[in-house]
C-alpha cells in the first residue's frame, strides 16, 4: 500500500507539475522503485505458491501487468498495477467491503484516468482536452456512460483509456447494483425467515392449548356403562 501511494503521487505530481531537471529526475526514479516492488511482490507469491504452474495460468494478468511497460514504455500500463495493488490489499470478504471497494475503485479510476489522458491529450493541438479539470469531467461522464461529446480523446493512447474506462465503469456499476440487489434479497429472506419463525411459534402455543384442553377434557369424561 505504502508503495502504491506513494507511486501515485509522483505519477500524479509529473502529469500535473510536469518537473525538469532534478525533480524530474527524483520522481522517475521514485516510479521505477515503486514498480521494483511491485515485481519483487510478484516473484515472492509466485515463490511460495504450492502450485506454481496454476497459479501462473490463474494471475497472468498480473504477469502481463509487470513485463508490458517494461517491453512497451506505456505509462497508463502502471496504473494498472496501482488498481490490482489497492484490490489485493482490500481483499474479499463481506458484502460491506465489496461496496466500499467498488466506491473507492471508481474513484481511484476516474483519478488515474484523468491524469493519464491528460498526459496523452494535451500534446495534440486538435485534443479538446488541455487541463486537469477538463480530463476529470471527461473521466466522470466516461466512466457513467453519459458521454456528453463535450470532450473527447483524439489520440490512439487517449480511446485506449477511454476504452478501459468504459469498460471498467460498465463493471464496476454492474458490481454495486448486482450487491444492492443481493443485500435487498437478504433483508427479504430475513423477513420472511422471521415471520415463519413467529407463525411456527403461534401454530406450537396453538397445538399445546389444544392438547392442554383436551388433557381437561379427558378428565371430565364419563366412562362409558358396559
Amino acid at each position: 500500500m505504502g508503495a502504491a501511494l506513494a507511486f501515485l503521487v509522483a505519477y500524479a505530481f509529473s502529469v500535473l507539475a510536469q518537473p525538469s531537471g532534478t525533480p524530474r529526475t527524483v520522481v522517475e526514479s521514485l516510479m521505477y522503485v515503486t514498480w521494483f516492488f511491485f515485481a519483487v511482490d510478484y516473484l515472492i507469491r509466485l515463490y511460495l505458491s504450492e502450485e506454481r504452474g496454476r497459479w501462473f495460468v490463474r494471475n497472468w494478468y498480473e504477469f502481463a501487468i509487470v513485463v508490458l511497460p517494461l517491453v512497451r514504455p506505456l505509462k497508463l500500463l502502471r496504473l494498472v498495477t496501482l488498481v490490482g495493488v489497492f484490490q489485493r490489499s482490500v481483499g474479499t470478504a463481506f458484502r460491506g467491503r465489496v461496496v466500499l471497494y467498488a466506491a473507492g475503485g471508481t474513484g481511484l479510476l476516474i483519478f488515474v484516468s484523468s491524469l493519464a489522458v491528460l498526459e496523452a491529450e494535451r500534446v495534440d493541438p486538435a485534443s479538446s482536452i488541455k487541463s486537469f479539470s477538463d480530463a476529470l469531467w471527461w473521466a466522470a461522464v466516461t466512466v457513467t456512460t453519459v458521454g456528453y461529446g463535450d470532450f473527447y480523446p483524439v489520440t490512439d493512447t487517449g480511446r485506449l483509456i477511454a476504452l478501459g474506462l468504459m469498460t471498467a465503469g460498465i463493471a464496476l456499476l454492474g458490481v454495486i447494483t448486482a450487491t444492492l440487489a443481493s443485500w435487498m434479497i437478504q433483508r427479504v429472506a430475513e423477513q420472511d425467515e422471521r415471520s415463519e419463525a413467529a407463525t411456527r411459534a403461534q401454530v406450537a402455543d396453538l397445538s399445546n392449548q389444544i392438547q392442554a384442553l383436551r388433557t381437561e377434557l379427558a378428565q371430565f369424561d364419563v366412562p362409558r356403562r358396559s
